[in-house]
């Protein structure tokens, strides 16, 4: 008989998880639309179009949104394995994806002089993931091994 181990309440895991699942949502949007050769849909800002088209668009010739898939998803799993290690994998990666995502909004202002309202979807979705992986991270209980 398979005994099902219950994880205690995280508040700031599941906060975390559902912004890392939004985060993974927008990021999935924008590879298929990537690859089916479309263009964003885009309301707000008007400047989708031009912010895909720009020379910031891909790194080493994969599109920031792959970037995006891989880095949100692989967030996601780590909130959910049960180690310190894992904690602090997903906080570098949250730190990472934050930094990037600082990054891209910065080329989008000041040089494609566009702004892609998924992109800034995206860039609030890893702010907030940063935050509640670091706030997590911190308020673990320390292990201490002799």
């Amino acid at each position: 008989m398979r005994r099902w181990v219950r994880m205690p309440s995280d508040p700031l895991r599941a906060g975390a998880t559902v912004a890392g699942l939004l985060g993974l949502a927008i990021a999935g949007y924008l590879t298929v639309v990537h690859y089916a050769g479309g263009t964003p849909a885009c309301g707000i800002a008007h400047g989708c179009a031009t912010v895909q088209a720009s020379d910031w668009a891909t790194l080493a010739g994969v599109p920031v949104a792959v970037l995006g898939v891989l880095g949100y998803l692989a967030i996601v799993a780590l909130l959910w394995i049960p180690s310190e290690s894992a904690r602090m994998a997903g906080c570098v990666l949250a730190i990472g994806g934050f930094g990037f995502s600082a990054y891209l909004t910065y080329r989008e202002l000041f040089d494609i002089h566009a702004i892609c309202q998924w992109c800034v979807a995206s860039a609030v979705l890893m702010t907030a993931l940063a935050a509640l992986c670091v706030t997590r991270t911190l308020r673990a209980p320390a292990v201490f091994t002799d």
